[in-house]
């Protein structure tokens, strides 16, 4: 029995130095519990065929406190995860986990679906062209009150109120399937970055810690992140804040559009 209440002698309780204490220390073992942050997500690193991913897990429900980031209020884009991050300790808050979150056009907008807090900024794009986004199936990662998806496009028909969404391509994994277009040795390979809701309903985000082509990539997801759905974000400029992994991402030698990030008041 712990000093706080007591100790047993001879089948009676003798109070302890901290008896008639208790009910002090109890309060105060609750207020730390509350001032704890609240984010139960998982970072971690792994190896497969060899590269090494970094790994961010929500936790399920946490996908309801991520935000998407395109431009600042007056209107100028962030442009960098670096600089979302000055705008937001301006504003008495902190980033705790962000990446890149989408192809985007020559016009430094989304190239498809984009809803941010509640409100389309960007249409869904069920067109074709060249490029990764257009290599059908391409796909959405969106949340709703209800939890997050990854679906094809063509599967998009939500039946709650979207939250935030972002539309991009190609899908890495089809209800368990590789995208039917990745091939094994195929030689384009880049620094790459991408979404999966696994299946136990928790958003994963990875990042390629080298160079990958779109079969091994997608084999993350499936075989080792247990995702059957999982979407392609962009490669080449392929970013993650994430200071438990080392991730600072202090520039960018290209611009970022859209970021999808989480967040928390500053000192937390």
């Amino acid at each position: 029995m712990s000093a706080m209440t007591g100790r047993m002698r001879r089948g009676r309780l003798v109070p302890g130095p901290w008896a008639g204490h208790w009910r002090w220390l109890v309060p105060c073992w609750v207020l730390a519990l509350i001032s704890m942050p609240l984010l139960a997500a998982t970072a971690f690193s792994i190896e497969h065929r060899d590269t090494r991913y970094d790994i961010y897990r929500l936790e399920k429900g946490e996908e309801q406190a991520l935000h998407l980031f395109w431009k600042r209020p007056d209107g100028t884009p962030y442009a960098s995860l670096y600089a979302l991050r000055q705008d937001l300790a301006a504003r008495g808050e902190q980033l705790v986990f962000a990446v890149n979150g989408g192809i985007y056009s020559r016009e430094m907008a989304p190239l498809g679906l984009y809803i941010q807090n509640g409100e389309t900024l960007a249409p869904l794009n069920r067109g074709r062209g060249g490029g990764n986004f257009f290599l059908k199936p391409n796909g959405i990662f969106y949340v709703t009150p209800q939890g997050a998806q990854v679906v094809d496009t063509d599967s998009y028909h939500p039946s709650d109120r979207v939250l935030l969404a972002v539309q991009s391509g190609p899908m890495l994994v089809i209800k368990g399937a590789l995208h039917p277009r990745f091939i094994p040795e195929y030689e384009s390979r880049y620094v790459r970055n991408g979404v999966g809701v696994d299946s136990a309903g928790r958003v994963v985000f990875a990042i390629s810690d080298g160079e990958v082509n779109f079969h091994d990539f997608g084999t993350l997801f499936r075989d080792r992140l247990d995702c059957p759905n999982a979407l392609y974000l962009d490669g080449q400029i392929s970013q993650m804040y994430l200071p438990q992994l080392n991730h600072y991402a202090l520039w960018a030698w290209r611009p970022l559009v859209s970021i999808i990030g989480l967040t928390r008041p500053a000192g937390e």
